[in-house]
């Protein structure tokens, strides 16, 4: 029988065959601690292997990747540390993939991972629990069928996405395709894209109104344009730049209302030789293009781009690479054919409404194939594989909402095709509606994650899908997107509803909650990003779901969009409920909140002692955060009435009641004044790192030093107060999480009010 590894002779890129060889030598360097933990750190993440928690995963191994410690039961016979699994992202770009691909990381999937294919929010796939020692060969058996992972993650262009509609849609200046795939092979590997302080992301998007490439949220986006030149149409794109999600996120500004398409190549090279040379390198938390450009100003970064592009040595890739893509086309399986008069299956009317795109060409659909939380076990892969084959051939794309798309899918085949999607467990309706909920991989395989996100977004595709055939029509294409903490990789702040996860100590005892956020905009690319308005406890989100969402119903004004009525009704009105639903019973009354979703585990209980009048014990740091959290609503509420001044000065404020709260718990007497408010928090808290966490470090603090040191210098804009009320949320979240980490430390005076 012919292995694998006889199967590949030959067949790999020999400039790919070169590099995994190199990442394999450089692994056996590791082991031989010939290379620096932080030099092989950067290396294995360029070629997407991640490390990842287990505390509450698929599986519970018991080991911790990150740090590579090991319970003393796992280490008898452990000779490496690498013998520890963590997790492999692959490049997949602008979601493009054949049939054989497909089948090739079903198989990977099985034999390397846990027997599912995980597909990411930027159209990637991922793999969890794979062993290190086995990456080496993942990555020949990828590249061998058109697969890299080579920046897959790291300081690098990250995975160039794409509307996954591009060449069918019927809204589209122009197929993105080619030039989405141009700029990746352009930009992988390129020694001008090597040295950034951070990661750098790339979309295309065909159209301004939908969400397609949703480049406002990217460090530089496209959207297609034409004008007319000398009688030609010529192609082109709009060009923006500086965007991003995060923590604080902003979005991208015009760089250029049109850049011939022949120049997307150059400009993304001139631009990265920028943000490698004057980008931030020390400090990670500012180290985006968008912070270069805040410091900057666009203007004097559009003349540094255009300096640089002056000087570029020409490369004749520029124009060759896209001199094509205007005759670029796929290819149909079978030729067109009308949906006929063939009985529809039960369920087949509802999947049609919600899962079809008739596309621009007669005669053909998009089909989506709805992949709960991004997950597919290996068999459906494989199943999704044959499929392809039978009824599109390669023409098979992942999106950003974590389905798989069949483009050219002749009508008259649908009901088959559903029929057999259905034998599969993939024939379930509801894509892009409200039931299709977006989530990160939350604490389930992330280190960073705060709460369960995977958690809680399949309890809500439940409750949601069982009431699914009478959802109101009013929010029939609400997105509800969940992210496990603030960094927003599930997109919280660009969805109708978002949410992410945070921890509350109640009693003593750590309950994980969500920030709920409101304001965002799915549509126009991301057109507007939501704020956070409170906390709720995550066992409860159903239920202020179901509320928020009736009362937009019941209130609503004719044809009035959601975004519109929060502008409306305004976020005091709004917090109310967020209020309704904050409180968290006693836990000898009820003890559902006091573990997270899909997790039986509960958290310790602290023996609480009863106040002279039968209450609780409440310390004075609680009150004290909590008027903090009061301030940054005022901030909110402000900026929403456009009195940026007030919000930014209010956000401050914020953010000062919450460090005045953490230094309370060591010098009651600080002054109620700014300066020694911060003095004194920088000295006991900063300097100490006690409000130091595991992954963040000091950055969240920086945020207060930095509206203080900069008071006099503030310019007090929409984006300025928006970013600081954004930073003064995290910044009592963090205040929050120090708090709690000093009371499991045990070294805090019970101190009650």
């Amino acid at each position: 029988m012919t292995t694998w590894k006889e199967k590949l002779e030959g067949s790999l890129p020999e400039d790919l065959a070169e590099e995994i060889d190199t990442y394999e030598t450089q692994m056996n360097l590791k082991r031989q601690g010939k290379i620096e933990d932080r030099i092989f750190g950067e290396t294995r993440l360029r070629r997407g292997v991640y490390g990842q928690r287990y505390d509450n995963g698929r599986r519970h191994d018991g080991v911790d990747w990150q740090t590579l410690q090991f319970p003393e039961e796992l280490t008898k016979g452990v000779e490496t540390v690498y013998d520890a699994p963590g997790m492999q992202r692959l490049k997949i770009p602008f979601g493009g993939l054949s049939a054989d691909q497909i089948d090739v990381l079903a198989d990977l999937a099985e034999e390397y991972s846990d027997a599912i294919s995980h597909i990411t929010t930027r159209q990637d796939f991922q793999f969890h629990f794979v062993h290190i020692d086995d990456t080496p060969s993942m990555h020949r058996r990828l590249a061998a069928c058109g697969i890299t992972t080579r920046e897959a993650c790291g300081n690098t262009v990250r995975n160039v996405t794409a509307c996954p509609l591009a060449g069918v849609c019927r809204d589209e200046t122009f197929d993105v395709t080619p030039y989405a795939d141009a700029q990746t092979k352009f930009l992988l590997g390129h020694p001008d894209a090597q040295d950034f302080g951070r990661k750098f992301k790339i979309a295309f998007s065909g159209c301004q109104q939908h969400a397609c490439g949703l480049t406002t949220m990217h460090d530089l986006g496209f959207i297609a344009r034409t004008r007319e030149v000398d009688g030609n149409v010529v192609r082109g794109f709009e060009t923006y730049v500086g965007g991003g999600l995060g923590a604080v996120p902003q979005k991208a500004k015009l760089y250029e209302e049109f850049v011939p398409a022949e120049e997307i190549l150059p400009l993304a090279q001139a631009m990265s030789r920028v943000f490698a040379r004057l980008g931030e390198k020390k400090n990670r938390a500012r180290a985006r293009v968008k912070f270069l450009i805040q410091k900057l100003g666009l203007d004097e970064f559009k003349r540094l781009v255009q300096e640089e592009r002056s000087i570029l040595p020409h490369d004749d890739r520029w124009v060759s690479m896209v001199a094509d893509a205007g005759d670029w086309t796929e290819t149909p399986l079978h030729d067109a054919a009308a949906l006929n008069g063939t009985a529809h299956p039960e369920g087949f009317d509802r999947w049609y409404e919600t899962n079809v795109y008739k596309q621009r060409q007669e005669g053909y659909a998009v089909v989506t194939v709805s992949c709960p939380l991004g997950d597919l076990t290996s068999r459906q892969m494989r199943r999704i594989a044959d499929l392809a084959r039978e009824y599109v051939g390669d023409n098979v794309r992942t999106t950003v909402e974590q389905n798989i798309l069949f483009r050219w899918v002749r009508e008259a085949d649908l009901v088959t095709l559903y029929q057999k999607l259905v034998q599969v467990g993939l024939g379930e309706a509801s894509a892009g509606t409200i039931v299709d909920v977006t989530a990160c991989p939350g604490t389930d395989t992330c280190k960073l994650g705060i709460a369960s996100s995977r958690g809680l977004a399949a309890e809500l595709r439940e409750h949601l899908a069982a009431k699914s055939h009478n959802i109101d029509e009013a929010i029939q294409s609400f997105r509800i997107k969940i992210s496990g903490c603030f960094n927003s990789c599930g997109q919280h702040h660009v969805s109708d509803i978002g949410f992410y996860g945070v921890s509350r100590k109640i009693g003593g005892t750590t309950v994980p909650h969500f920030q709920v956020v409101l304001g965002g905009k799915w549509q126009e690319n991301a057109g507007s990003y939501g704020l956070a308005i409170g906390a709720v406890p995550s066992k409860k989100i159903p239920q202020f779901l179901d509320a928020i969402t009736d009362q937009y119903i019941s209130d609503r004004e004719k044809g009035e969009s959601f975004q519109d009525y929060i502008a409306r009704v305004g976020k005091k009105e709004l917090k109310k409920l967020v209020n309704a639903h904050s409180d968290v019973p006693p836990y000898e009354e009820d003890r559902t909140c006091y573990s997270d979703w899909r997790d039986p585990r509960e958290f310790t209980i602290a023996d609480l002692g009863q106040g002279e009048c039968a209450g609780e014990v409440i310390e004075r740091i609680d009150f004290d955060l909590q008027a903090a959290e009061r301030v940054a609503f005022e901030a909110q509420c402000l900026l929403d009435d456009g009195d940026y001044t007030a919000a930014d000065q209010r956000a401050y404020q914020a953010m000062l009641e919450a460090a005045r709260g953490l230094v309370r718990l060591q010098y009651h007497d600080v002054a109620d004044d700014a300066a020694a408010i911060v003095s004194e928090f920088r000295s006991r808290f900063y300097d100490t790192e006690l409000f130091f966490d595991k992954f963040a470090g000091g950055k969240f603090a920086n945020y207060l030093f930095h509206r203080h040191e900069g008071d006099a210098e503030r310019d007090f804009s929409d984006e300025g107060a928006r970013h600081l009320v954004e930073e003064s949320q995290l910044f009592i979240e963090a205040a929050h999480a120090c708090h709690g980490r000093l009371l499991e430390q045990g070294v805090l005076p019970q101190i009650s009010v």
